[in-house]
């Protein structure tokens, strides 16, 4: 019996010259089967060439890139929300590293301004603001955008703010100091990704 060859993640993202993201996406499509083994991913090689040809014939995979990741790895558009800038620029380093396209809002009159203008992915709003806080920041993005995702990051968290924002809905609440794989996964997972 002949062994199958077995790739792992990181040996399929150099083989396809694409991100993590679009893996994973791929996956989720069921366009590359894959097999879960523990925590990590495993593809056969011959699945991950046939999934190649049908999508270029026998094209090299440097040009491969270029046809996936449009169509699969189109950049999530984030806005962050939140008066403290040191906070703001944080965020928004981090979703950059993590390949979003973040744009940023001091408060909640911006961020409305900017819901109303562009379309975006998802919302990471603080709570305590001046002027228009985030929870009237949600009440209102839900009346023109209710379907879209939001994740809260507060410093004052109490239960009552908590049923608030459950009650309208977001995706995710968070507590300063936050850490900063958490806010990835919890927007990850706001995304569906």
């Amino acid at each position: 019996m002949i062994d199958e060859a077995f790739l792992t993640t990181e040996e399929v993202l150099d083989y396809l010259q694409v991100t993590q993201r679009t893996v994973y996406r791929l996956i989720k499509a069921g366009r590359i089967p894959a097999v879960r083994v523990g925590r990590q991913w495993r593809f056969r090689k011959q699945d991950v060439d046939r999934w190649l040809e049908t999508q270029q014939g026998r094209a090299s995979r440097a040009s491969v890139a270029s046809v996936v990741r449009p169509a699969l790895d189109r950049r999530a558009r984030i806005l962050v929300v939140d008066d403290e800038a040191g906070i703001r620029e944080l965020l928004s380093k981090t979703l950059a590293l993590a390949e979003y396209e973040v744009d940023l809002a001091p408060g909640g009159q911006e961020a409305l301004e900017r819901l109303r203008a562009d379309h975006y992915d998802l919302v990471i709003t603080d709570l305590k603001m001046p002027g228009v806080d985030g929870m009237t920041l949600i009440r209102e993005a839900r009346r023109f955008l209710p379907q879209l995702p939001i994740i809260i990051i507060t410093g004052f968290s109490t239960e009552a703010s908590a049923i608030e924002a459950i009650n309208l809905g977001v995706n995710g609440y968070l507590t300063k100091p936050f850490r900063v794989p958490k806010v990835l996964s919890v927007a990850a997972k706001a995304l569906g990704e």
